[in-house]
Formats: C-alpha cells, sequence, structure tokens
C-alpha cells in the first residue's frame, strides 16, 4: 500500500458492521431519518465515506471509526 491509499467504509456498511443496524435496509432508514451524526454533522448519505478516526452518533450512541 503507499501512502496515497486511503481505507474507508460507508456509512450504511458501517453502521451494519458496528451493530448499530442489523440490515443494509434498517441502515438506510436510521439514515434517511436524520438520526446518525458524523463528526458532529446530521447525516442522510447512506454511501458518506467514512475514514480513520471518524466520530459516528446512532440514537446517542457514540461509534469511534478504526480501520485496519
Amino acid at each position: 500500500m503507499t501512502t496515497d491509499d486511503h481505507k474507508s467504509m460507508n456509512l450504511a456498511q458501517f453502521l451494519k458492521w458496528a451493530g448499530a443496524a442489523s440490515t443494509g435496509g434498517e441502515a438506510k432508514l436510521i439514515i434517511q431519518d436524520g438520526l446518525v451524526t458524523v463528526n458532529g454533522e446530521t447525516e442522510t448519505r447512506r454511501g458518506r465515506k467514512l475514514v480513520e478516526g471518524d466520530s459516528v452518533i446512532v440514537q446517542g450512541k457514540t461509534y469511534k471509526v478504526e480501520l485496519d
């Protein structure tokens, strides 16, 4: 991997991976309903790319993005 490569994950995938949503459909609804903030701002795009260190809050629970 070169230094220009960046790891990322889209928001809907992250919500499923973190256990904040059990399905992609549920993740979509949570995001569309404005229940998710990324780095302090409400996010309604399920394709939003998350990178290492981002902070995601879903219904009061905070998740820190850590990609290996």
